[in-house]
């Protein structure tokens, strides 16, 4: 009986030194996971005090570019497309060539009219020169009565109206010059060149076709000139400022490009502003939604040289609050 007492007390020790223990780990567990949780906590407080606060970053930006778009300035038939879709071209590079056949015979003839209009301009100041010598030389007689009144007033009609015929013969040449320049401003405009260096897109013109002015033949993009449209949500702006610098990368490069840029400005209003179909915020169910802004970056040109990129590119964008350059 004494045994069987001893045993069970034993038992009673062992089991509550083994409770003792589970609860002194698990003491420890806890003590670990607490001061773990303060570390994290401490840790991710001082990165956004003193890195993250400094930054705001988005992947809702996109490039673009002042496009180019190529018109027609006259009514034509193209006659010759230099160009294709993608082709890098220069400022002043022909694109596209109309039938100048009209164009010249309209020059030919604005040629012969301004010749014909200086020949009659000569002839009249010809008869003003006479009808002025003829009136000067009657004036000188008439105090010895070997001219009459009436041949003096004779004399002075005559030189009115050459006075008036060369006028409007004047008026006539500077009238066949101005035909004479539309003529070959006319005949320039067959030839359609690119305004600035780029690439050719959205080619729409086709040998043969006819067209009329303001008609869109393709557009040029200036590649060298790209810049980001970085759509900030309205939260992250407000120590955004012009100049400060922005790093980005594109989804066509990866991470191993990193671009770096300038912010250029803040846009005037918000997308959902400038919308269509603007949002009726005065209806009754209404419901908030945070707006973005587009922030305009600038590129560096030799970046851009180096690792070309196109328009409507996704980008990420990341603004450096604390710099100006």
């Amino acid at each position: 009986m004494n045994s069987l007492n001893e045993t069970i007390e034993f038992d009673v020790v062992t089991i509550d030194e083994s409770v003792g223990a589970n609860h002194k780990r698990r003491a420890r567990l806890f003590a670990a996971l607490g001061l773990a949780v303060a570390v994290a906590g401490s840790g991710a407080w001082a990165y956004w005090t003193f890195v993250g606060s400094h930054y705001v970053d988005t992947d809702n930006a996109y490039t673009a570019a002042e496009v180019a778009s190529v018109s027609a300035q006259s009514e034509g038939t193209v006659a010759q497309v230099r160009v294709v879709d993608s082709q890098a071209v220069k400022r002043g590079d022909i694109l596209v060539e109309l039938n100048d056949a009209d164009a010249k015979l309209a020059m030919r003839q604005a040629e012969a009219d301004l010749g014909r209009a200086r020949a009659q301009l000569a002839s009249a100041n010809a008869d003003l020169e006479r009808s002025r010598i003829d009136l000067e030389r009657r004036q000188a007689l008439i105090a010895s009565g070997s001219v009459s009144g009436d041949e003096l007033t004779r004399s002075k009609n005559d030189a009115h109206k050459a006075d008036a015929a060369y006028l409007a013969a004047r008026a006539s040449v500077a009238l066949a010059q101005a035909r004479l320049d539309k003529a070959k401003v006319d005949l320039g405009r067959t030839v359609i060149r690119s305004p600035v260096d780029g690439v050719v897109a959205r080619r729409l013109v086709q040998l043969g076709q006819r067209v009329l002015p303001s008609m869109p033949l393709l557009s040029v993009v200036p590649v060298q000139d790209m810049y980001v449209d970085a759509n900030f949500k309205e939260v992250q702006l407000k120590d955004v400022r012009p100049g400060q610098k922005v790093e980005l990368i594109s989804d066509l490069y990866g991470s191993k490009v990193v671009y770096h840029g300038v912010v250029d400005g803040l846009d005037g209003g918000t997308g959902a502003a400038f919308a269509l179909i603007p949002a009726q915020n005065a209806t009754g169910n209404w419901i908030k939604v945070v707006q973005r802004l587009p922030v305009r970056i600038n590129l560096d040109p030799a970046e851009l040289q180096t690792h070309p990129l196109r328009v409507g590119l996704s980008m990420t964008a990341t603004v450096d609050l604390r710099s100006q350059s």
